[in-house]
This record gives structure tokens, sequence and C-alpha cells, in this order.
């Protein structure tokens, strides 16, 4: 999946060299330097299929018009600018795309009419192009079949996005007490909140013939980290182990070393024919998350000092990075942002405790506390001869992102 959109951050130069390394992948032309290792490597020929991810339909892209100030949308232009680039003879198969941020079956009637649209343009049979689609906004989470139905001539399986759809999740209970999240990484990966949708997932995924993917694992293996590269592998297999006993057909990976550990944890090439017996069709799918993981002061201040470096990241272009171990984009970063504003709105009715154990009631004025501390401290652990404008660049990630969670800014942009 070559991804224009949540790891990509959202400025134009980046946009025009993803579309220029998208168009070249497809083709097989992509090459790449590493200039660390002096060693130039392209794409090797396998059965790899590649779909681009574009923008999705939240977003819009100005400044296409220079004598106009209308808005197209994000998800039209990435889409139409790939296919009229591509040459179908050369391609080893369909143009195929990643579909983001749906959040009703009605938005897969605007992608279908869209793919017609495209394949007609290039003279392709009406069908020509494919897709998948993410399940991550919990209002899609109630329509996928429905999704499913209306990209029918289309759809290959869905995914489960993970951290955007707890990112939903926290968005649409955000007044509910009883849904103040505990820290990020205490949250177990079958949580029911994500094994209810999972195995709705693979029963409405396998009734209508296409693939139910699974999520990506955030915590990455390690070279250099023996310690760290352990723990990796083994809560990849644990979490892949669960999907697979899900009846998934296989999930996401971020880095290449988790490639062969998910792999194995499913049964090749896939489960598609497979159902849960006596499936529940319309499960629950907001059990409140009681007695899951801890809420500490150590868990806000790990998310102020991930949204700060995240944000820092976007204004230098990255639209993700490796913080910690974890590889942080914008929905993480969006989770943690949902995270802390739960914790400010919710502090007379929900305890989150120091080392002591003594309740730190997260009111506004310590948020803003712990945001000149985490940023005080990123910036003691900057290099030796950092130059100054570093710095400036993290206090102004840190400002930007406490005041987005201020302005209550939580949607996916």
């Amino acid at each position: 999946m070559l991804d224009l959109e949540d790891s990509m951050a959202n400025h134009w130069p980046n946009l025009m060299q993803g579309i220029a390394n998208c168009l070249q992948a497809l083709d097989g032309s992509l090459t790449y330097h590493d200039s660390k290792r002096n060693l130039s490597t392209g794409i090797k020929k396998s059965g790899t299929v590649i779909f681009i991810r574009p923008r999705g339909l939240h977003l819009n892209q100005a400044g296409l018009l220079a004598d106009r100030d209308e808005l197209m949308s994000a998800s039209l232009f990435d889409a139409a600018t790939i296919a009229y680039q591509i040459e179908p003879s050369k391609l080893k198969h369909p143009l195929a795309f990643y579909i983001p941020k749906s959040e009703s079956a009605e938005e897969a009637l605007w992608w279908r009419d869209l793919f017609r649209a495209l394949a007609e343009k290039k003279g392709l049979p009406s069908n020509y192009i494919k897709c998948m689609a993410l399940v991550e906004s919990h209002p899609l989470a109630f329509q996928t079949e429905e999704f499913v139905y209306n990209l029918r001539d289309h759809i290959l399986g869905l995914n489960l996005g993970r951290w955007d759809y707890m990112a939903s999740l926290i968005h649409f209970n955000l007044q509910d007490p009883g849904w103040v999240l505990p820290d990020r990484n205490t949250i177990p990966h079958d949580v029911a909140f994500f094994q209810r949708l999972r195995e709705l997932l693979v029963e409405i995924c396998h009734k209508r013939g296409i693939l139910a993917i699974g999520g990506m694992t955030a915590l990455y293996p390690s070279r250099s980290d023996a310690e760290l590269n352990t723990r990796a592998l083994r809560v990849l297999a644990e979490d892949k182990h669960n999907e697979a006993a899900c009846l998934m057909d296989g999930a996401w990976t971020g880095h290449p070393d988790q490639n062969e550990v998910a792999v194995n944890q499913f049964p090749a090439p896939n489960q598609i024919n497979a159902r849960i017996a006596n499936a529940d069709r319309h499960p629950d799918l907001r059990p409140v998350p009681t007695g899951v993981g801890t809420r500490t002061l150590a868990g806000t201040r790990a998310a102020i000092r991930t949204v700060i470096r995240y944000r820092n990241g976007v204004l230098n272009g990255k639209g993700a990075s490796l913080l910690d171990g974890y590889m942080e984009d914008l929905a993480t970063d969006r989770i943690y942002r949902l995270m802390l504003a739960q914790r400010m709105i919710h502090r007379d009715a929900i305890k989150v405790v120091e080392d002591s154990g003594r309740d730190i009631p997260h009111t506004p004025e310590l948020i803003t506390e712990l945001f000149d501390q985490e940023l005080d401290r990123i910036i003691r652990e900057l290099p030796a001869g950092a130059p100054g404008s570093v710095a400036q660049k993290f206090t102004l990630a840190r400002e930007i992102s406490e005041d987005m969670i201020k302005r209550a800014e939580f949607d996916p942009v």
C-alpha cells in the first residue's frame, strides 16, 4: 500500500513526489538510493499487488486553478491524477485503490461512480479499477455490509483501521465519562470494542466472498535494541495470532522485519471460506471499556511528549515518525489529543494517578504545565550543537498541539 494519506504530511511538494513515486512503483521503475550504505535498489519482480491510498473525502485540494478560489475533492484529485497517467498495458494487475476515512455506505456510491468514470475515460471496462477499504470510523462499523454491496463490482476486502477507529470511538463518546480510556499502550489488542468489530468484519466479508484484513501493530522491531526487538515481535505474534483465530485473512505490517512473523500466524493463502459459528450479526459495538489498562500521569506525559514530537515531524515534512519504538502517524496523534481532552473534561469523574497512587485532577492549567515541562525536556535532550531553529520548531509544535486540544480539533485533518 503506497500512502498519500495519514503517513504523508499534507504538503504540495510531498503530494507531487508521492504521486510520482506511485506511478513509478506501478510500472516497476521506482528506485531508491540509500546514502548511508551507498546502495541503490529497485523493485524486484513479484506477485505483490500494489494499492494506492488516496486522501479521504474529508479533505479538499486548493490552488489547482490559478484564477479561481474553488476547492476540489482531494480524493478525486489523487485518484484521477494517478489514473490519468497510468498505461494499463504496463501494469501487472488492474489499478487498485485503498479507500480511507469513510463514514457511511453512501460514500461507497461516490467511489463506485468515480471508478466507473475513470475507467470510461481510459477506455477500460467499468469494473477495471479494484479497491479495498478501511473500516476506521465508528459510524461505518454499522454499515459495512451496505458499503460492500455498493462497491460489489470493485471491492476485494475490508481492513480494520485500528488506530483511527479508536480515535473515532473516543470522539463519538467524548462526553461520556465511562469512555475515558486508559493510557494507550496499556489497552490490550483484544479489548472488546476491537474484538467484536473484528468478528463482525470477518462474518460480513466472508459471507460476501471478500477478504477481512487486520490492523497494524504499532510497536516496531529494532535492529539495534535486542530487548525491544524481542518484545515487539512477541507482541506482533500475539496480535496476529488473535486476528487469525478470529478467521481474518491477513494483516498490515509496516516494517519488513514484521513480515515473516505476521504471515506465519495466518493459514495460507487465506480463510475466506471460513465462517464463525453462530456469529452475532448485530453485536454491541460500544462495550464500555471497564477494567482495562491504567490511567496514569506518566501516560499523560507520554501522550503530550508524543503529540509535540509528532507535530514537529509534520512541520518538518514527515507524516509518520518512529517515537519510543512506536510508529506514530495522524491517527495515533489524534488518539492522544482526544485522550488528553477526555482527562480534562471528566477530571471530576475519573482518576488519573501518579506513581504514589495519588489522584491528579487534569485541569487545563495542569495540561499547560505538563506541555511546558515536556517541551523543556525535549529541548534539553537535543544533540549538542543543534541549531536554535530546531528548538523553535519544537516550540511551535507544542503551541499548535495544545491549541488543537483547546479548540477541540479532533477531525482527521
